[in-house]
């Protein structure tokens, strides 16, 4: 009956305006040839959440909204806000804690959304949904182009690839040669093999490959993602959305410092209000190096000391971090903290983060081989510029300040210390003096 093809943006117009006008979904798939399912899916795949209410009225979503009394939730009210009762003010919802939400029966049937729905601007103070062609198409571009980029390999996959391949590769066979020979158990094509090399996903290298060496290199970025979907609802835009409506949420970034090319790597977590930075020496930058660190303080601080200090993640887009879930959750499942991603090229988004990184490369200059260093270098040279008094803070240390927001057991259990004003040191010479004692 209806054609295969994807929908395209005059289609999703189609889908907006129809819906403005009440049509149902076999309407509109028979004005687009499309099958009503088709339609259905479209719709709930690119809904538009809004917290919104009406005229004067602040958005409220409470199942007790119209029959709530209470004042003074709040443990301490802004003295700006003249409400009468607490249901009337905007922080109710988040700060109540009877609070229990309401969503409209309307959209749980067809058509999910209240496009047509008359009375989202007149009495409605409940969470709406909207369909908009403009919004629909962008998430559909984004998917589409996430789907299409990196490897499709998760973590575990690559580690039985790699103990097969290497080896083979080791002994001068050619990945045609293995693919020939091992179809029924590699289940993978030569050109896969030949990027798995290329990212270095695998022990073997070009090197290893006698006629390769002698071709010209061609200049490709290989991009490796565990969850090539990982950005879709954890876009920097998505990020913005969700600030507003937790305006006082801690924020924390994440990065990678990079020693030599293809060595030893630096996780850096980066606490902003506190602008205190905890470092953590991996072998290897990839998606299992980071989350068995964060699995780590997950089990020292305790569920809820790490979702009080975690509450909000924000890296950039290396592919170690393209694991989000196994960060997010814990191995019950149990949500712990949120992921967000900065936009591409745009380190400018996690920029305390960035300028924090200047103290580090004061210790360790750019290009430097951090083999030599172990965790307790770094954790030493963390203190030191974690005791280094800031302006911004209001001339504390970040340990100082960290330890008013969250407390002095989060720092005994996170392993930092705070070193005297007249010990702080910013060179490298603070290794030295370890050596030689």
């Amino acid at each position: 009956m209806a054609n295969q093809k994807h929908l395209l943006l005059e289609q999703r117009i189609t889908i907006q305006e129809m819906l403005s006008k009440r049509c149902s979904f076999t309407e509109i798939g028979r004005t687009l040839d499309k099958d009503p399912s088709t339609i259905s899916k479209e719709i709930r795949n690119h809904l538009v959440f809004l917290r919104s209410g009406y005229r004067h009225i602040k958005f409220n979503a409470c199942r007790h909204r119209l029959s709530c009394n209470k004042v003074h939730v709040c443990f301490s009210c802004n003295p700006d806000r003249h409400y009468k009762k607490c249901r009337n003010c905007p922080a109710c919802n988040r700060n109540c804690p009877d609070f229990t939400e309401e969503i409209c029966s309307r959209l749980l049937k067809p058509p999910y959304v209240c496009n047509s729905c008359p009375s989202r601007n007149e009495s409605c103070t409940l969470e709406k949904r909207f369909y908009y062609a403009d919004q629909a198409q962008a998430k559909y571009k984004e998917l589409l182009s996430e789907s299409r980029s990196g490897i499709s390999y998760s973590e575990e996959e690559i580690r039985f690839l790699d103990n097969f391949i290497s080896p083979l590769i080791k002994k001068s066979q050619s990945p045609h040669h293995i693919c020939v020979t091992n179809s029924d158990t590699l289940m993978v094509s030569e050109s896969t093999i030949y990027r798995l090399i290329d990212s270095g996903l695998i022990a073997a290298r070009n090197i290893d490959l006698p006629r390769k060496v002698r071709f010209r290199h061609r200049i490709k970025k290989v991009s490796f993602k565990v969850d090539r979907t990982c950005r879709i609802g954890r876009s920097y835009e998505d990020f913005r959305c969700f600030l507003k409506e937790h305006p006082d949420i801690p924020i924390t970034q994440l990065d990678s410092v990079e020693g030599r090319k293809g060595g030893k790597v630096l996780l850096t977590i980066h606490f902003v209000k506190a602008e205190l930075m905890l470092a953590f020496l991996r072998n290897h930058n990839d998606s299992a190096s980071v989350t068995r660190i964060f699995n780590d303080l997950y089990r020292i601080l305790g569920h809820g000391l790490f979702s009080c200090i975690f509450r909000l993640c924000l890296p950039d887009n290396g592919s170690e971090f393209s694991n989000p879930k196994a960060i997010e959750f814990n191995n019950a499942g149990i949500r712990r903290t949120r992921i967000f991603y900065c936009d591409p090229s745009a380190p400018y988004q996690k920029g305390s983060a960035e300028r924090n990184h200047e103290f580090i490369r004061m210790f360790i200059p750019k290009g430097t081989d951090l083999e030599p260093y172990t965790q307790e270098d770094i954790n030493l040279m963390m203190d030191h510029i974690n005791s280094y008094r800031r302006e911004s803070i209001g001339n504390r240390a970040p340990y100082e300040m960290f330890s008013f927001l969250y407390g002095q057991k989060a720092l005994d259990l996170l392993g930092c210390h705070l070193l005297p004003p007249q010990e702080v040191t910013l060179n490298r010479s603070i290794f030295d003096k370890e050596a030689s004692k």
